[in-house]
């Protein structure tokens, strides 16, 4: 697991511990932008209902960061870079991975029931989206 404390570097894909608090009654985690997470917030959403195994076809965004937190259950995700790819595995709810913009990212291997979160450093443009892998390789090796 990766700390918290955010490096210079952003550019790079990487998990990141969220702030923990145990409490018998139930235990609390929080995101805060800048301080978490190395972006403001501008849009939140999540993906759920996913068949247990399946996967979401993956995309990049030219602009766009993302932080992705399995809230419930578990999946993988694959992140390319153009060059390597590298699967992480999120089944908690106290760390998450960063995204960078440039980097093609597929969720994938979904357990029944999960619930993931993403929020991204901007709000939904179609315009932003890399949704063709081809093209994608194309713009990773600019």
């Amino acid at each position: 697991m990766v700390s918290s404390d955010l490096p210079p570097d952003d550019s790079a894909p990487r998990l990141i511990d969220l702030p923990r608090f145990l409490d018998h009654r139930g235990n609390l985690s929080v995101i805060e932008e800048s301080s978490d997470i190395p972006f403001p917030i501008r849009r939140a959403y999540w993906v759920y209902d996913v068949p247990g195994g399946e996967a979401r076809e993956g995309h990049a965004y030219h602009r766009g960061r993302e932080f992705i937190v399995a809230l419930s259950g578990s999946f993988d995700v694959v992140t390319d870079d153009g060059y390597s790819s590298v699967r992480h595995s999120l089944n908690r709810s106290y760390y998450g991975l960063y995204v960078p913009a440039g980097v093609w990212r597929t969720l994938t291997n979904f357990s029944t029931n999960s619930l993931a979160l993403i929020l991204s450093s901007t709000e939904y443009d179609p315009d932003d989206y890399i949704i063709d892998y081809h093209l994608f390789q194309a713009f990773a090796k600019k």
